[in-house]
């Protein structure tokens, strides 16, 4: 099993580049920039360049403060050379023998264009560090941006994956155990109706239902917490934060409990009609020592092992439409607005990040599948 990990970790390090190479390369080809995206906003309003981080010589935001509407007299060609050094697209060459500070007022200075290879390989050299820079437009770290729209991911992700473990697991045993009967017919109808109905559909119809639409005003309409939360009394943080959550967590579990209980019961399925039941029986055993005691650990290999995977892919995957429409400032409205303003080291911070979470994860998985079954030995099959 040692040396099985080790060579998957160190398939890690050419998978994670080649993803990397991949979306850097696609970002090429794609239609305007983080500078397009700023000359859009100075066009639409004139103080929109304060969202910038500073530059050298006093900033952007000195050079065109009181300069009223910048947009209806064109930008000087200086201010797109320094937006482009900004954003790292461009650096300040000086000729040799040049003392003085960098700067595109010396005339021994120039602006000079970074090739794509090279702008690839100064990031990927960061990130191997693991570091990822700043936002282009919200002057904030790509790390502490991250951290801030946790706790909405870890609000869904967690609640999600095990409030859909809870429910499913003993659900779909029992639906295998009563196969065929009524009980498994309509909790079937439940399911496969659930398993239909699109997450954000089912958020809306929540709402209208229980958040003050046209009938009851049970829930709080968005937010993870009531105004003032941080000077409640710590048993009534955990009551407002968990009344805050029914609503998001119920839309986002919908789909995933849906899939789990099936799987759970086509697993226990086939376990049940297997060899060694039917040997178990007839030694007399109680049908609950067969159930639980040789037909669970085998059935529930594919279901335990993959609660990783699972839990990542709620996790990371932060439904945008849920975030929406609770507003609920997680990582998917922040994947969202990166990629929109093209916010390109927030895009491949999170990419990178996630990516090498990702295939650590599918290691973990891996190793659960050996740890749920000792016969499985991944290292014999290679």
């Amino acid at each position: 099993m040692g040396a099985y990990i080790l060579r998957r970790l160190l398939l890690v390090i050419p998978t994670l580049f080649g993803v990397m190479l991949i979306n850097f390369a696609l970002t090429q080809f794609v239609p305007g920039g983080p500078v397009e995206q700023v000359l859009a906003r100075l066009e639409g309003e004139g103080d929109a360049i304060q969202n910038l981080a500073g530059t050298e010589g006093g900033g952007i935001q000195e050079e065109q403060a009181g300069a009223g509407y910048v947009g209806a007299r064109g930008l000087p060609p200086e201010f797109l050379a320094k937006l482009e050094i900004q954003f790292g697209f461009s650096r300040i060459v000086c000729a040799e023998g040049f003392t003085g500070t960098p700067s595109l007022d010396a005339p021994e200075c120039v602006k000079e264009a970074i090739p794509a290879t090279e702008r690839f390989l100064i990031m990927m050299g960061n990130y191997l560090t693991f570091d990822f820079g700043e936002s282009y437009f919200r002057s904030i770290s790509v790390v502490d941006l991250v951290l801030e729209k946790m706790p909405v991911s870890i609000t869904l992700g967690l609640w999600s994956t095990l409030i859909a473990y809870l429910i499913s697991i003993p659900l779909g045993i029992r639906k295998a155990v009563h196969d065929g009967s009524s009980f498994d017919t309509w909790t079937s109808g439940i399911i496969i109706a659930a398993y239909a109905i699109p997450g954000f559909l089912f958020a809306i119809l929540l709402m209208v239902v229980f958040a003050g639409g046209s009938y009851f005003q049970w829930f709080p309409l968005r937010g993870l917490t009531s105004d003032g939360w941080e000077t409640f009394p710590w048993y009534q943080k955990i009551t407002d934060y968990l009344w805050h959550i029914v609503l998001p967590v119920t839309a986002q579990l919908i789909s995933a409990f849906a899939t789990l209980t099936l799987l759970t019961k086509n697993s226990f399925l086939d376990e049940i009609k297997k060899q060694y039941v039917m040997t178990a029986r007839a030694k007399g055993l109680s049908e609950a020592r067969v159930l639980y005691g040789h037909v669970f650990r085998n059935a529930m290999l594919i279901v335990i092992a993959g609660f990783p995977g699972l839990f990542l892919g709620v996790f990371f995957g932060s439904s945008l439409i849920i975030e929406f429409i609770f507003s609920l400032d997680g990582l998917g409205q922040l994947g969202y607005r990166a990629a929109v303003e093209r916010d390109y080291p927030v895009i491949f911070g999170t990419l990178f990040a996630f990516g090498l979470i990702g295939l650590i994860v599918g290691i973990i998985s891996d190793m659960m599948y050996v740890l749920v079954d000792p016969r499985i030995d991944f290292e014999r099959r290679g």
